[in-house]
């Protein structure tokens, strides 16, 4: 879990572990869902360990264990302060997936158009379940703008597998072509 998340939303106001949880799983929508839990209280910890949280106890009643309230320190709020100043944006995967088709084609070991197949089903698949989550979510919750913009990536990555696929089959037409007048000399 990145640590400036939790930063921020203590920024806000000091909350208890299971408050911050909470705020994530309502923010990220069905993708809350596979968050861990228990990532929450490890990156308090580490953040404690920074000096960048504090937490008190709060004494419970006799139902309830003690509870503990995390609040940002100076470092904290300069840290989200910093984050929030960051520019920068995901490295797109798809250099790895470039070098590939790279290899698959010049050593070939494996045909390009069919790993780029491969992969445009399996993107197509993930396009349909966030696609599907995306029309679960109310229209103008934060999870719902947080699915559109998985779906118009996945949408982008999915028009630059059909550019590879038209590539690497006008490179496999040029090599038959090539082959044949080679063979025909």
């Amino acid at each position: 879990m990145q640590q400036e998340v939790l930063l921020a939303l203590l920024a806000k106001e000091p909350s208890y572990g299971y408050q911050l949880r909470a705020r994530l799983r309502q923010a990220l929508g069905p993708l809350g869902d596979a968050m861990n839990d228990g990532q929450v209280y490890v990156t308090l910890a580490r953040l404690e360990k920074a000096g960048q949280v504090t937490c008190e106890r709060t004494a419970g009643d006799p139902d309830r264990p003690d509870r503990k309230i995390y609040g940002l320190t100076a470092a904290g709020h300069q840290r989200v302060a910093d984050w929030f100043a960051e520019v920068r944006w995901p490295k797109p995967d798809l250099a790895e997936f470039h070098l590939k088709l790279l290899a698959a084609g010049t050593a070939h070991l494996a045909d390009p158009v069919a790993i780029v197949d491969a992969q445009r089903r399996e993107l197509l698949r993930r396009l349909r379940d966030a696609q599907r989550a995306a029309m679960a979510e109310p229209r103008e919750s934060e999870a719902a703008l947080l699915l559109e913009g998985i779906v118009l990536r996945l949408q982008a990555d999915i028009r630059w597998l059909e550019a590879c696929e038209r590539r690497w089959t006008k490179q496999k037409a040029s090599s038959r072509t090539e082959h044949r007048a080679r063979a025909g000399q």
